[in-house]
């Protein structure tokens, strides 16, 4: 895998009306043109429904069925992994909340995804989220820059 891909770019993708929009789309584009190994999570998976389908988060909200229509052709690619914890995860999640003693609240989310990334050996997530910067053996690209 060469990379992993944030919930954000997938809710960009997915809203038309999103200013993001053709940049995370095109950035999606092309990396299943090209046939680029990447992965998503279980919680990414998750959190894209959730908010996708909260008529207060997202503009038109999606129904719980197009949300799964959206994923599903990445879910179908053979070079797409979806990653789940390991019999590590434990000890990854306190050697990173050990060298992290600060994050809490909304961060945790974050932290679960970074613990999840270490323990797979990714070191690089597509994201517009910042927050992931805490992390320095990540590297973070932001596909809406590019």
């Amino acid at each position: 895998m060469r990379f992993f891909v944030d919930t954000n770019v997938l809710l960009y993708a997915a809203n038309r009306d999103a200013p993001e929009h053709a940049a995370a789309a095109g950035f999606l584009r092309r990396t299943t043109a090209a046939g680029e190994d990447w992965a998503l999570s279980w919680g990414v998976i998750y959190e894209f429904i959730r908010v996708s389908t909260h008529p207060r988060v997202m503009r038109p909200a999606l129904s719980l069925a197009e949300a799964l229509a959206f994923l599903r052709p990445f879910l179908a690619l053979q070079n797409v992994t979806v990653l789940g914890p390991t019999p590590r995860h434990c000890e990854m999640l306190e050697r990173t909340a050990a060298e992290h003693p600060r994050v809490a609240g909304n961060l945790v989310f974050d932290l679960r995804t970074a613990v999840l990334l270490r323990e797979h050996g990714l070191q690089d997530i597509v994201t517009a989220d910042t927050d992931f910067l805490q992390f320095p053996f990540l590297r973070v690209t932001n596909p809406l820059l590019e």
